[in-house]
């Protein structure tokens, strides 16, 4: 049961709060820190290869059009 629960805790699902207890983590707060670290690490990558702001941009909206089919 504990692994299940550090595997929970790990992917952000739930949250320990020592005396209080472990509680479901708030709705899409994992959802927005993977994003947020995709982000990070998107950009990291367009500036390493040069890209402008507008492109790397541009670049993300061709990608959420395909993934939207």
């Amino acid at each position: 049961m504990a692994k299940a629960y550090r595997a929970l805790e790990a992917d952000g699902v739930i949250e320990t709060r020592g005396r209080n207890g472990t509680v479901v983590a708030a709705a899409g707060s994992a959802a927005e820190r993977e994003l947020a670290s995709a982000a990070q690490a998107y950009a990291a990558r367009a500036l390493r290869l040069g890209c402008s702001e507008e492109a790397a941009l541009a670049a993300v909206r061709d990608a959420l059009r395909a993934a939207h089919g």
